[in-house]
C-alpha cells in the first residue's frame, strides 16, 4: 500500500468522523435521547474495503503494492495493520481482529 493510499485511507476516517459530528440531524436525536434523561456514547465502525480495479503495466501501482506486502499485490502489511487499526477499521481475515459473535 502507497504512503499516498494510506493518506487517503485516514482521509476518509476523518471525512467520516466529521461528517457524523457535524450531523445535525445526528445532533437532534441525542439531543432528544438526553431530554429522557440519558447520557449519549455513539460508536461507529466502518470498515473500508479497497478492491483494485483493471490497472495496466505503466501505472506500476500494482507490482508496487505487490513488492511492499511480499506477497500478493494489494496484501496489507503489518503496519498497514497497525495502521488501519489506529483508525479502528476493521480488516476481513486480519488474524488479529477479535472474532465476531457468529465466530465460534
Amino acid at each position: 500500500m502507497t504512503s499516498r493510499l494510506r493518506e487517503l485511507i485516514q482521509q476518509l476516517g476523518e471525512a467520516i468522523h466529521e461528517s457524523v459530528i457535524e450531523s445535525e440531524q445526528i445532533a437532534g436525536v441525542v439531543q432528544d435521547i438526553r431530554k429522557h434523561g440519558f447520557d449519549v456514547l455513539l460508536m461507529l465502525e466502518a470498515t473500508i474495503g479497497l478492491n483494485e480495479v483493471g490497472t495496466s503495466a505503466g501505472n506500476g501501482e500494482s507490482s508496487e503494492a505487490g513488492a511492499e506486502a511480499g506477497g500478493e499485490p494489494g496484501a496489507f502489511t503489518p503496519n498497514d495493520l497497525h495502521f488501519l487499526r489506529s483508525l479502528r477499521i476493521s480488516v476481513e481475515g486480519d488474524k488479529d481482529e477479535e472474532p465476531g459473535p457468529e465466530s465460534k
